[in-house]
């Protein structure tokens, strides 16, 4: 089974849709997100624009302020200020990667816990590691969604994360164990990679190398979820090599149209979660 992202992601959209709806007509308002863009990065410019598209489509107020590259930090960071005491901005995203000179954990923590749409303020992630509600982080969310849409029963499943970021691989290790699944956190140090990963019901893949999981690593029956993007000659290609993987997965997400889609989906229903949380 090729698990369809673009499918889920309009699904939930159009669940998303009806929330707004009713929110508009309890309060007479509506979400809003504002998303800051730092430089001229090719993929975070479609990237912020999907996501302005899909916000309108289903009903949320979205703004996209633009800064060049060289951008000094402190315009950055009050501007994150300004928007943090504005009442009428429900969630706050800045497009990462940044410039160097910006310093990324500075942003994120300026940021209000109760607006990070990305999940990504220590607050947001110390909830998720101790199993309280807060903004989960947008892809390991859709990949768990995505995850649950083939098995609703993931209790006792072996799953094995290939990367240990703190964008990906360590919240969706959280969201897997709070599922009861055991879980294998793999990175560059790992020994024997292909090995551990062929005793896996589970696989996420997200490390950003091209086809790095081929067919002869994957077990038969195994869900596979690719999250790289990897820019080749011969196109965009995830971390897992799909035409050798899909001949012995029993479900497996395709690169473009997998997590990819559904991230934007989960970054929409985040925004309307601090809406509530501002209004309830």
């Amino acid at each position: 089974m090729i698990i369809d992202g673009k499918k889920s992601a309009e699904e939930l959209r159009k669940e998303l849709k009806k929330k707004i709806i009713e929110l508009k007509s309890d309060f007479n308002a509506v979400p809003a997100l504002t998303v800051i863009l730092v430089g001229d990065d090719p993929a975070s410019k479609i990237y912020v624009k999907n996501k302005e598209k899909f916000a309108k489509e289903i009903g949320i107020n979205s703004e996209v302020i633009r800064y060049p590259s060289n951008v000094e930090e402190k315009t950055v960071l009050e501007k994150i200020i300004e928007l943090n005491k504005n009442k009428n901005i429900s969630g706050i995203l800045v497009q990462l990667p940044l410039p160097e000179h910006i310093n990324k954990r500075k942003v994120i923590e300026t940021i209000l816990p109760n607006k990070d749409v990305d999940g990504f303020h220590p607050i947001n992630v110390g909830n998720l590691s101790s199993g309280y509600k807060g903004n989960i982080p947008c892809t390991p969310h859709g990949c768990y969604l995505l995850l649950k849409g083939i098995e609703k029963s993931l209790s006792g499943k072996h799953a094995i994360i290939i990367g240990r970021s703190n964008l990906n691989g360590k919240p969706m290790a959280q969201l897997l164990l709070k599922e009861n699944c055991t879980v294998t956190i793999t990175h560059s140090k790992t020994k024997d990679l292909k090995e551990e990963c062929r005793r896996a019901d589970i696989i996420i893949a997200a490390v950003g190398r091209p086809k790095l999981v081929k067919g002869d690593w994957v077990k038969k029956g195994a869900i596979v979820i690719d999250v790289g993007i990897n820019k080749t000659d011969s196109g965009i290609v995830g971390d897992v090599d799909f035409e050798e993987v899909s001949k012995v997965a029993r479900a497996i997400t395709p690169v473009p149209g997998g997590v990819g889609p559904m991230t934007i989906a989960c970054l929409l229903q985040n925004t309307i979660e601090c809406f509530k949380k501002s209004n309830f």
